[in-house]
């Protein structure tokens, strides 16, 4: 497995994100779950992404089980929070209170049953908080110990250099696909600048541009690509249209629509990593094996004119959920 670096944190150039294991896509296997999550670790991936309120706590529950009996000195744990949630799992807003970053790392280093957490990092920028007091109550918990590295999520350019002149910051989370290239304009550069490198979620656009995905598929009311505005109508078909132009290139190359997707970001810079978000065995597989493909600038140039800049249809989260988002501001 090659090695990437995210500011001062040297890690695997994939990390595997949990998120679908809990829910979120629908019903997950929790047995496949921790097999896939071990088979991630015997390949070498040592990047592990979750969020405190995935399965409201149960992802970080099941990496704590997947790790029972691995090395825990050789997974870095990347962990979100401050999403509110309620007993009926809906979204309340954010919370960066100090007190709150305080109160969220307890509940997840105890469901975790780690002492600390590799790269600890807020969902998204609560804007009724100083970035500046929620990222300065996280560097405390370095001090302390409990925490190795902060990141960002979600962040725009303003945010990233207020956060980044109270504390380093070793990578910003943040949606980076083919068809989601709105960090290139100006949050790119930004975190080059600061040497913030980038780890990279949504990276197959939630099963878009995994070739896997068909017009007629069906998805339960509790999948979260259920309310997402690529997946409805029209929408849908365009940006179907796009995968079968990705797949005319990828087959070209002798590879996977997913692989050429992944390997896509991956030819994107050495400071970049993709989280793949995959939830089997065999979805991992596939995956891991975008880090074979050789794509030349021609390769590349092909793959772009496929699915060309802003060409997606649709926004990438519902509405209430884009205003929540500092980075598309």
């Amino acid at each position: 497995m090659r090695e990437r670096t995210l500011g001062s944190l040297t890690t695997s150039a994939l990390g595997l994100g949990c998120m679908s294991m809990s829910g979120m896509y629908g019903p997950a296997d929790e047995t496949e779950s921790i097999a896939t999550i071990h088979a991630a670790l015997d390949a070498g991936i040592t990047l592990l992404d979750t969020g405190d309120f995935y399965g409201m706590g149960h992802n970080e529950m099941l990496i704590r089980d997947a790790l029972r009996d691995r090395d825990r000195d050789q997974v870095t744990i990347s962990v979100k929070f401050g999403a509110l949630r309620d007993p009926g799992q809906n979204w309340a807003g954010y919370d960066g209170r100090p007190a709150a970053v305080r109160n969220f790392l307890a509940y997840s280093l105890r469901r975790l049953g780690t002492d600390h957490i590799d790269v600890y990092r807020m969902a998204r920028v609560d804007p009724a908080v100083p970035i500046e007091d929620t990222i300065g109550a996280i560097a405390e918990m370095v001090q302390a110990g409990h925490v190795r590295h902060i990141g960002l999520s979600e962040a725009g350019p303003e945010a990233i250099r207020r956060a980044a002149a109270v504390h380093p910051i070793v990578d910003l989370q943040i949606e980076y696909s083919l068809l989601s290239r709105g960090i290139e304009k100006e949050i790119l550069p930004v975190c080059r600048e600061l040497g913030i490198g980038i780890t990279a979620y949504g990276v197959l656009s939630r099963g878009l541009l995994s070739g896997h995905w068909t017009r007629d598929r069906k998805v339960g009311a509790d999948d979260f690509r259920a309310r997402g505005p690529r997946f409805q109508g029209e929408n849908l078909d365009h940006n179907l249209a796009l995968v079968e132009a990705l797949r005319g290139v990828a087959e070209s190359r002798g590879v996977s629509v997913a692989q050429a997707a992944i390997a896509w970001v991956l030819a994107r810079g050495e400071d970049i990593v993709p989280l793949v978000g995959a939830r089997t065995r065999e979805r991992l597989n596939e995956a891991l094996g975008a880090l074979d493909v050789a794509f030349t600038e021609e390769d590349l140039a092909a793959v772009e004119q496929a699915v060309p800049a802003d060409a997606a249809a649709g926004d990438r989260y519902p509405t209430a959920q884009m205003a929540h988002l500092d980075s598309e501001r």
